[in-house]
């Protein structure tokens, strides 16, 4: 009884441990990081095709101006770039003044000044609009509109049987869907669709209807048509920059000077160069500056698909490899603590399992105020999805070693230190690799994701792609990925031929 009891208070004392050194290690990053060199200014931006090519304008405005930048484009949607502002992450990023209204501030449609007013008693600061009105609209096949005679978002009500896909932004969003559907009266139950992916299923004939943005260029590359907002429902979309209040002057003068330049036509044009015509972002950007004179004539070298590759590769690693070694190093241990008290175990395998259901792009973002964006926060959230797996096969692995093994080694004098060492884990040791090997191959798939928070990885060509609607550039990423998975599983099983010993490899088989 005495030796379970202290059993239980080393368990719970290595729950306490853990979860005070979790909570010290968040309190030493909580505070929002410096901006880096004065110097230095950081550029974020959207995964959507318009955000990469508008933050790299304002990049390369910039370093015109005489700023060194570093580039985060392709954090993800709205809660995300603006998180990283907002935490000091990023110093700027396109935005647009409905979004702002709706999304960001929950006002009705103000202007700019109004929009400019809020935005300084968050300690940001919205600059002069670019010039277009990316509004939303709703895009089918010109084909089947013309068919069924449909110009306008309202002729819709008439269709019920038109299949809707919808970005999950739009779904969820106070100036999308849900207020769509209640000024037209729509009867469709939409689907949600990452945007990219939705344009390819229009063109297959998977759905009908998808969102869409007035200056994409893909719409005429795909023939598309716009629904006319006959309502007009959708409020202006002008696109401006949103900084930090203490962004310098020099560097906001920089940016003023790309006020009115851009109208529709402009900006669906440059959309269509990165889209149609296979263009990097930073080669448009420098010819659309050029035209402007903002910099210098000259074109931006166009970056071959696989330069970033080995780049890529490396920072997954990384990623992957610092996360699993960390589970490791923690999970091992609470487990050997915890394992002879089943009211503990089980304590802590439903908190492992609670982590593991939250999805994981939810995790990161939420994790931005707390960590930032980058390295950190995707470590994070690797660490806290490898523990599930290695904690539940320690357990299980240490409870099912047979006990009369155990009593044998204490009968021949084996101390508690040695019959471990020397019995228990041996025998575990399969089941101990299984966990690991598990945690891995979830965190190879898992840690694509960390290019929506600028951490980088093989997942960076995979957004991107899919930004572009080009499928053979999220290959790219994934190839790679799917064959790193496999190297991973190899030399797990060649691991386990050196330190497990043969009959209990077999053993397992049966």
């Amino acid at each position: 009884m005495n030796r379970r009891l202290s059993g239980e208070r080393v368990g719970w004392l290595a729950v306490l441990t853990l979860t005070g050194l979790l909570l010290f290690s968040g309190s030493l990053i909580v505070a929002p990081p410096a901006h880096g060199e004065a110097s230095t200014i950081t550029v974020g931006s959207k995964a959507d095709r318009e955000g990469h090519l508008l933050g790299e304008i304002f990049a390369q405005t910039l370093e015109a101006a005489g700023f060194r930048v570093e580039r985060r484009l392709g954090l993800g949607q709205t809660i995300v770039t603006y998180q990283a502002l907002a935490a000091g992450e990023i110093d700027l990023y396109p935005e647009y003044t409905g979004t702002l209204a709706h999304a960001i501030f929950g006002v009705e449609r103000v202007g700019i000044d109004r929009l400019d007013h809020l935005a300084r008693d968050r300690g940001l600061r919205v600059l002069p609009a670019l010039g277009f009105n990316n509004t939303y609209a709703l895009a089918m096949r010109r084909e089947q509109a013309q068919r069924l005679n449909v110009r306008s978002i309202g002729d819709l009500a008439a269709h019920p049987e038109l299949a809707i896909g919808l970005s999950h932004e739009f779904l969820e969003r106070e100036d999308g869907w849900p207020g769509l559907r209640a000024r037209y009266a729509l009867p469709h139950s939409p689907v949600g669709l990452e945007h990219g992916i939705a344009y390819r299923a229009i063109r297959e004939g998977s759905i009908d209807i998808t969102d869409a943005y007035s200056t994409d260029g893909d719409i005429d590359h795909f023939d598309f048509v716009l629904l006319r907002d006959d309502k007009k429902y959708f409020p202006r979309y002008l696109a401006v920059p949103l900084t930090a209040a203490d962004l310098p002057p020099p560097a906001v003068a920089a940016l003023r000077r790309l006020a009115g330049t851009l109208d529709e036509p402009a900006m669906r044009a440059l959309n269509a160069e990165v889209s149609g015509a296979h263009r990097s972002f930073a080669a448009v950007a420098a010819e659309f500056l050029a035209e402007q004179g903002i910099v210098s004539e000259g074109t931006a070298a166009q970056p071959r698909r696989w330069d970033r590759l080995g780049t890529n590769l490396i920072e997954h690693l990384q990623l992957t490899g610092i996360a699993l070694g960390l589970a490791c190093l923690v999970g091992l241990p609470l487990s050997l603590a915890v394992y002879r008290s089943p009211r503990i175990a089980r304590t802590v395998l439903y908190v492992a399992g609670l982590l593991q259901t939250i999805p994981s792009i939810a995790l990161l973002a939420l994790m931005i105020p707390l960590f930032g964006i980058g390295v950190l926060p995707a470590v994070i959230a690797l660490f806290l999805y490898s523990l599930l797996p290695i904690v539940r096969a320690a357990i299980t692995a240490l409870l099912t070693v047979d006990p009369l093994l155990v009593n044998v080694a204490s009968g021949i004098g084996l101390t508690k230190t040695e019959q471990l060492r020397h019995v228990i884990l041996p025998l575990a040791m399969p089941n101990l690799l299984t966990g690991i090997r598990t945690a891995a191959i979830i965190n190879i798939g898992t840690a694509t994701l960390a290019a929506f928070i600028g951490a980088g990885g093989l997942g960076e060509p995979i957004v991107t792609g899919l930004s572009l609607n080009d499928y053979q550039l999220v290959l790219y990423g994934a190839i790679p990925a799917a064959l790193l998975a496999l190297v991973t599983e190899l030399l797990f099983e060649l691991g386990e031929r050196a330190l497990i010993p043969a009959h209990l490899r077999e053993s397992r088989k049966c």
